[in-house]
């Protein structure tokens, strides 16, 4: 099948590579880019671990109004001076956490594959994935078209 015949047959010029661009380093850029993708799955964990983590220290409230509640003065006394507000890890609540994470690590990863992608192939982003389409999907069936209609 030609272009003529399926005028879908490739990709927009922005999933292009730019003109002596290798495969190696349209796959080098992918794997970069995929290892960027699983370091914001990583850090939506650690977005999860801060809301849990202030969900239980929140509930901690109810434990000792409850334990109070039934006359259990001492217990509510420990739960609220040993447990309710305390440092996660020595000096840092989760929120602490988050920003150093996202200060020492998520952001100069983030800003370094960026320069990468912005250096190498102009700024164009996922060239390799657009690579992977081109050969996975089926030419000339109407839900494998390369591009939106």
């Amino acid at each position: 099948m030609t272009a003529q015949d399926d005028p879908d047959l490739g990709p927009d010029p922005a999933h292009q590579p730019p003109e002596g661009v290798s495969d190696k380093t349209l796959e080098a850029l992918g794997s970069l880019s995929k290892a960027l993708e699983t370091v914001e799955r990583a850090r939506g964990h650690l977005y999860g671990f801060h809301q849990l983590t202030g969900t239980a220290d929140f509930e901690l409230d109810r434990a000792v109004a409850l334990l109070r509640a039934t006359g259990h003065q001492d217990w509510a006394r420990r739960v609220e001076t040993e447990i309710l507000g305390r440092n996660v890890i020595p000096g840092h609540w989760t929120f602490q956490i988050v920003e150093a994470y996202n200060r020492t690590y998520y952001q100069p990863f983030q800003d370094l594959e960026r320069r990468a992608v912005a250096e190498l192939v102009g700024g164009r982003e996922h060239l390799f994935e657009a690579w992977l389409k081109a050969v996975r999907r089926t030419v000339g069936h109407p839900d494998h078209t390369y591009r939106p209609r």
